[in-house]
């Protein structure tokens, strides 16, 4: 039977300062967002884009047929068609996260994201019973970084695309993914699971022809039957609605201004994540994604020979507005104004740099969406858990430092009194006295004290490490199953969700893993969940 705990963020310590001092509300960021994820911040939300010029019936029909156009050759889902067909109505609202289009989806927080999101709009409807809630997977088919989606972990070993991209990865073909199977299929084993697992991926990749529609096929196998809808920006309908702020951005330089003015702001208390640039588009076309930059009166596209006049560019995104893509800090603008969208689900980075936003989309008048952070998990098997109870460790002590779980253990286990803290206590105590009496009689004697103090006190540091070390030594065994189940929750002591793929959890779950995961997840519960399986 599924246990699930939850802790605060800030006690994983694997989460930043903005993060958490986001999540604690606390006054030096309060200014960069607008309303705070909890259910009365969504019924302000709501009423916000109510009113919003933005969400207008035309908007929702090019959206729509956009969507229906981009699932003609994928099976839908009942719930799926439903929720795609509810978009046209007033009361329809979205909630989305995005991601890249990892190879068999990459890490487990792939799955989180969209978990969250779907548990979120079901949340909201019992909740505001009157509206339709629809959650949203944007898929970032225009994104160029390659590399970073190329491969997935599998028990330790890294399975790799070995290919060239140029250009935005989804229409990358496929190619060359059959290597990938032989690979994954050698290493799976020959289960039932395996089998479906070795099914999934060949369906998703061999039977599609590039990127974009193999990753549609495997997010909708694995998600739309709790109604998920898959969305791919790269359309000239939905552009072409976005092509005024486009527009803006090519010829008035306003997120640039307006950004840089939050990030000065911003940068004063937190790490800043992206930056922006006096122009923060690209320009899109088969093997290509470069960005325009403006010189000498000419806008070029940099690292190639295409250059426009003013009247030239104004032309080309008349005719081609599918060939205008935006960057990291102009995809949240795009996304607010095609989707009657009132939250966007992401990771800590992606929260990070949406807060350098507020001001420019309060600018361009567009309403600016609740951020909630990712549901965050760690699943730990029947078999680990058993481990975990044996050797005593709690499920906030398994997020400790490796060195500083296995001497607390070391401590708790042995029958020597390692902890000298009551010694230092009374050397503090004793050297405090004589500090006074040097007060009363001769202040130059009070440097002398406190060097001794000093001494003293590094003596007894040394001695408690030694004595540490040695009761290490003497508990090898017991030492060396502490470091080896962290590692396993742990890859590489990061947190598992950004290392290991579903298919290892899939293997002994099958069908129930993702079911198992939702029932976990709370997305406004704002904790970090372990899920013991």
């Amino acid at each position: 039977m599924t246990k699930i705990s939850t802790i605060p963020f800030y006690k994983t310590g694997y989460f930043s300062k903005t993060i958490c001092d986001y999540l604690d509300q606390n006054s030096s960021i309060s200014s960069f967002y607008g309303e705070f994820p909890n259910l009365d911040g969504f019924k302000k939300q709501i009423d916000l884009k109510h009113h919003s010029k933005l969400v207008s019936e035309s908007h929702r029909k090019i959206l729509v047929d956009s969507l229906i156009s981009q699932y003609d050759n994928i099976k839908t889902s009942k719930k799926t068609k439903a929720n795609i067909d509810s978009l046209l109505s007033e009361n329809t609202f979205t909630i989305t996260t995005g991601h890249q289009l990892n190879l068999f989806t990459g890490p487990l927080y792939f799955l989180y994201k969209i978990i969250s999101t779907i548990n979120l709009t079901e949340e909201l409807k019992r909740k505001f019973p009157d509206s339709n809630f629809v959650p949203i997977y944007w898929m970032a088919t225009e994104d160029h970084d390659f590399e970073e989606i190329q491969y997935f972990n599998f028990k330790g070993k890294k399975i790799v695309w070995d290919k060239e991209c140029l250009g935005g990865v989804g229409s990358t073909s496929n190619e060359g993914l059959e290597f990938v199977l032989d690979e994954f299929s050698k290493l799976v084993g020959t289960s039932d699971n395996a089998k479906k697992l070795k099914s999934l991926f060949q369906k998703s990749y061999l039977e599609h022809d590039c990127l974009s529609d193999a990753t549609r096929y495997l997010a909708n196998e694995l998600f739309g039957v709790y109604g998920l809808v898959i969305l791919d920006g790269d359309d000239a309908n939905l552009k072409r609605q976005f092509s005024p702020f486009v527009e803006q951005e090519l010829f008035q330089k306003t997120s640039f201004e307006e950004v840089s003015k939050t990030i000065e702001e911003l940068g004063k208390e937190y790490k800043i994540q992206v930056n922006p640039r006096e122009i923060n588009l690209f320009y899109l076309t088969e093997g290509l994604r470069e960005r325009i930059v403006f010189d000498a009166g000419i806008f070029k596209v940099n690292n190639t020979t295409i250059d426009f006049t003013k009247d030239e560019l104004l032309y080309e995104l008349k005719l081609h507005p599918q060939r205008f893509s935006p960057n990291v800090l102009l995809r949240p603008l795009y996304q607010e104004v095609i989707l009657p969208n009132l939250c966007y689900i992401g990771g800590g980075g992606e929260l990070a740099y949406w807060l350098e936003l507020k001001s420019y989309f309060e600018k361009v008048e567009v309403p600016f969406p609740i951020l909630l952070l990712r549901n965050s998990a760690v699943l730990i098997s029947e078999k680990q858990s058993r481990k975990l109870e044996k050797l005593t460790i709690s499920i906030e002590e398994l997020f400790l430092k490796q060195q500083d779980l296995v001497n607390k253990k070391i401590k708790e286990k042995s029958n020597l009194e390692i902890d000298f803290t009551s010694q230092r206590n009374e050397i503090e105590r004793l050297f405090n006295e004589l500090e006074e009496i040097a007060t009363k009689t001769d202040k130059s004697f009070i440097g002398a004290v406190n060097a001794q103090r000093t001494r003293q006190l590094k003596g007894f540091d040394k001695l408690e490490k030694r004595l540490l070390k040695a009761e290490k030594r003497n508990n090898q065994d017991f030492t060396e199953r502490i470091k080896k189940l962290q590692d396993e929750i742990f890859p590489k002591q990061s947190l598992q969700e950004r290392n290991t793929n579903f298919s290892e959890f899939y293997l002994e779950y099958g069908d129930e893993l993702i079911p198992r995961i939702k029932s976990a997840l709370k997305p406004l519960l704002l904790e970090f969940t372990v899920i013991e399986m």
